[in-house]
């Protein structure tokens, strides 16, 4: 079993995005092995049983597109078009929420008959949600003889939380399981044209999972000189 954490900050371009502050941890319990998952597929789907928040798609779609883009070997099944494959199987009130209940689903012959097809080796489930906290300032905007402006300054964070649990589909159970948190500040400015400072939060959260996806998955990742 391997344990990790890695803290990043970055504070990419200051005056056109704000700064963000990244923290992963990793545990794997069983890597695929030196030659990958070969001609397996992968899924990534996102969890949306809290009543107070949903993973969002556009982060599952990140997600798989960060893994799929940087190994082209790794076949990444699209989250709609397994969801509906597998209707109603994987709505979140009947999503199985532990690799054993995978045997409940497998009872069913249409059910075994899609997995069989899609080549099912790894199941990804990610749980979480980006949300944005504590705005401040104040701006004005109004429209005179000399035209129209706005003038004042904003400020609001934006915090990420999100899990990624692996499951291996073949032995029905859990190997792996990475965690992110970013936090970041962004900023409003305004005279006469408001400027966006946006901290891409989401985005360095999607980036740190899916680099850790790739180690997990990818025999050729990170590329060595």
């Amino acid at each position: 079993m391997n344990l990790r954490g890695l803290a990043i900050g970055a504070c990419l371009l200051p005056w056109l995005a704000g700064c963000v502050n990244s923290t992963v941890d990793q545990m794997v319990f069983n890597t695929p092995g030196a030659e990958g998952i070969g001609d397996a597929s992968v899924v990534i789907l996102g969890r949306r049983h809290a009543s107070d928040y949903e993973t969002e798609p556009d982060f599952i779609r990140c997600v798989g597109n960060h893994v799929s883009s940087r190994d082209e070997s790794i076949s990444v099944i699209g989250e709609l078009e397994f969801l509906n494959a597998l209707y109603p199987w994987f709505e979140p009130r009947t999503a199985p929420l532990r690799p054993a209940d995978l045997e409940r689903l497998l009872e069913h012959d249409d059910v075994a008959r899609t997995f069989a097809n899609l080549q099912t080796q790894y199941m990804i489930w990610i749980d979480g949600s980006t949300v944005r906290n504590d705005s401040a300032g104040s701006m004005t905007c109004g429209i005179g003889p000399g035209g129209a402006g706005c003038f004042g300054f904003g400020t609001w964070s934006n915090d990420a939380n999100y899990e990624a649990t692996i499951w291996d589909f073949s032995n029905r159970a859990e190997v792996g399981r990475i965690s992110t948190t970013a936090s970041g500040q962004s900023y409003m400015p305004a005279v006469v044209v408001p400027i966006p400072i946006i901290a891409p939060v989401q985005g360095t959260a999607c980036d740190s999972i899916g680099d850790q996806l790739l180690e997990f998955l990818s025999p050729n990742y990170p590329e060595t000189p």
